[in-house]
């Protein structure tokens, strides 16, 4: 995250300290030009090696947990008693062990990383922003501020239906398992069409929780994107007007940084955002 910070930041001193005065030379010398570059390069060396020690720590930190947590859920289901596997479906039992313990893979794997880099990304990039243009980075708060209000409202809508989802997923694996174990009962007292008609029944109530909280989850990351566009082109719009006024020494150079920040600072909100549907089912799943 760092790097890809200084990598931006060196934008600004590449337009205005480097390409401009070159461009008014008759004879320039490219020598600094190239020291420069060969140093922002070496940040990004840095930081593509610091990416790969870091996946690989969160591989073994959430194969880890989710060891442990199933070894947990073993060792508390031997102390349960016999009433409880009476009262419970098989397939309900075995639900809990596969796809909630998914959905928890998801969100330490994925969900968490991302949240905590998107974290110092916005961090970082909000305080170059400042730097940069502090009326910019007020035009950007506003439409950030926009985005949040749409991401609580949608999140809270798919929210609620992924909670229905996975438990309406636990009920059908619960019935399937049952049939399939009782198949010669169900045989014998003619149940198939009663049979039929239950899990049918389950099927299209999974269905349903199970549309409604995808579409609310889809439509977020691209709703979020746009109001990330219009942000952006606001700022440009601004930006070009001050930088022709030359208003407080802001330059081209700066504004070129400040459209790349606004960008990678609209990013991880869309990011973060779409990571909380699978916290939500994370959650719903534990």
């Amino acid at each position: 995250v760092l790097a890809n910070v200084q990598g931006t930041m060196f934008t600004q001193s590449l337009i205005d300290d480097y390409i401009v005065p070159l461009t008014k030379t008759a004879h320039p010398n490219f020598g600094p030009l190239a020291a420069k570059i060969l140093q922002v390069a070496g940040f990004y060396g840095i930081g593509v090696i610091t990416t790969y020690v870091y996946n690989r720590m969160m591989v073994n930190v959430t194969q880890g947990t989710l060891r442990n947590l199933r070894v947990e859920m073993f060792e508390k289901m031997e102390t349960l008693p016999i009433k409880y596997f009476d009262t419970n479906a098989h397939g309900d039992i075995m639900s809990t062990y596969t796809n909630d313990i998914d959905t928890l893979r998801q969100m330490i794997s994925q969900s968490i990383p991302q949240a905590i880099n998107c974290g110092i990304t916005i961090v970082s990039v909000f305080v170059c922003m400042v730097v940069l243009s502090i009326p910019l980075t007020i035009l950007t708060m506003i439409m950030i501020g926009i985005t949040l209000v749409v991401t609580k409202k949608i999140a809270g809508l798919s929210g609620s239906y992924f909670l229905s989802q996975q438990r309406d997923l636990a009920k059908v694996n619960g019935q399937i398992e049952e049939m399939m174990n009782g198949q010669k009962v169900v045989k014998v007292f003619c149940h198939e069409q009663a049979s039929l008609e239950e899990f049918n029944k389950m099927n299209e109530e999974l269905f349903e929780s199970a549309n409604n909280a995808n579409t609310f989850a889809n439509i977020l990351m691209p709703i979020n994107a746009q109001l990330g566009n219009i942000s952006y082109v606001f700022c440009a719009m601004a930006g070009g007007v001050l930088a022709l006024q030359g208003f407080a020494g802001f330059t081209l150079g700066k504004l070129v940084s400040f459209l790349t920040f606004n960008k990678s600072f609209s990013q991880p909100i869309n990011q973060i955002s779409q990571q909380i549907n699978a916290i939500v089912m994370a959650l719903a799943g534990a």
